[in-house]
């Protein structure tokens, strides 16, 4: 039960960045002081980064979220968010029993991203997406009643597609696998890189159709830029993702794709009340590069918003640590890996481990990632300080 002197904080949405930054702010607040409600449409949380293992028949280990942030301090609200009014800075909700309002002082925004179909025609009737729980499900279930022989497309040449399309080839060796690609193949990897990922199309023999842009798709096939018609018993989409529609209705000031602009601390240019993490935010990192979607740019940008929030509250150093990258991990099935050493903005440089061992690595990043999230406090809270006495904000313009 909040305490009328407590800040309330509200974190939207439990993926890796918003479970992340709740857990945080956990270990950097008194209880006392900070109220933090955790609201997720799902019960559990889901791994992500491990939907293309889930569409082809692995289980994956089930993580309840009440489990998960049990004694942490952390209320978990299992409800559907259905609006933010930030000019009242409330949230509308809606659960099994019924609509609710919950009002915040302060909000970090992380519901994150789906599929995104980009108005390819019959993209969003035909294709399969592996951007959730719920689609990696459906694929699962027509790969598994598909017969030897028949054709699984994956339309994407990024590291979901990569990924996607060498789990099935894998996973189901008498299935005929195509990845098309809008470039070449493996593009922005490094020569090493390129080379073993070609290796391992060629093993598990997956065909690659380099520089074919899908134009259109049917339940049978896709259709290339150049009017080739390939055959598609199934077809898989992986071209990239679209943020949460919810932020666009709100008065926060987003790009013209729905992500919050945010500042170094992952504050809302617009509403000091409001932080953006993971995919909802354009965040910039080195050199004033926008972070790009992933898991590897919402844990951070997660950290750096719940330490934010907390150095505010508790009159603390801001922190001053700007996102950045070192690797790409990509997973080719599971015996083969590759990780992609790259600059602090995410280019590739020579250096790539390969292989088993790559394979393991980045095992061993899934397992970390989702440890991270599974204990919230890391067992001890620590550092925890005393919210200090508010002091008025300053009327908004607008």
């Amino acid at each position: 039960m909040q305490h009328p002197t407590q800040h309330r904080i509200v974190v939207l949405g439990a993926g890796y960045a918003g479970a992340v930054a709740a857990g945080r702010l956990a270990r950097r607040l008194r209880p006392q002081d900070a109220a933090i409600t955790l609201v997720n449409a799902e019960p559990h949380f889901v791994e992500r980064v491990r939907m293309h293992q889930l569409a082809t028949g692995q289980e994956l280990r089930a993580r309840p979220l009440d489990e998960m942030f049990a004694k942490t301090g952390v209320e978990v609200r299992i409800a559907q968010v259905t609006g933010v009014d930030t000019d009242r800075r409330t949230v509308s909700v809606t659960d099994p029993d019924g609509t609710g309002e919950l009002a915040y002082d302060t909000l970090v925004y992380a519901l994150g991203s789906a599929w995104n179909p980009q108005d390819v025609p019959g993209a969003a009737e035909h294709a399969h997406e592996i951007a959730g729980r719920t689609g990696a499900l459906r694929l699962r279930e027509r790969l598994a009643g598909l017969a030897a022989g028949r054709t699984v497309v994956v339309v994407g040449g990024g590291l979901t597609g990569l990924e996607a399309a060498t789990e099935i080839a894998e996973a189901r060796p008498d299935l005929d696998v195509t990845l098309t690609a809008r470039g070449e193949l493996g593009d922005w990897l490094s020569p090493k890189g390129r080379r073993h990922l070609r290796k391992v199309f060629h093993t598990l023999g997956i065909t690659a159709r380099e520089n074919a842009a899908v134009t259109a798709v049917a339940a049978d096939h896709v259709v290339t830029a150049d009017g080739t018609s390939v055959p598609a018993d199934v077809t898989v989409w992986t071209t990239g993702f679209a943020v949460h529609p919810l932020a666009r209705a709100t008065t926060l000031d987003v790009t013209d794709t729905g992500r919050i602009v945010v500042d170094a601390t992952m504050r809302s240019v617009s509403h000091p009340d409001v932080y953006a993490v993971g995919d909802a935010a354009l965040a910039a990192g080195p050199g004033g590069k926008p972070l790009r979607m992933s898991c590897a740019s919402g844990v951070p940008t997660a950290w750096q918003a719940a330490d934010a929030v907390a150095a505010r509250l508790t009159a603390a150093k801001l922190p001053k640590v700007t996102p950045r990258y070192f690797n790409q991990c990509i997973s080719l099935g599971r015996s083969q890996g590759l990780i992609q050493y790259v600059t602090a903005d995410d280019r590739a440089v020579g250096a790539a481990l390969t292989g088993r061992l790559a394979a393991l690595y980045k095992e061993l990043v899934c397992k970390s990632a989702a440890w991270g999230v599974a204990n919230p406090t890391l067992g001890v809270p620590t550092r925890r300080r005393p919210v200090a006495p508010r002091t008025p904000e300053p009327a908004r313009t607008v």
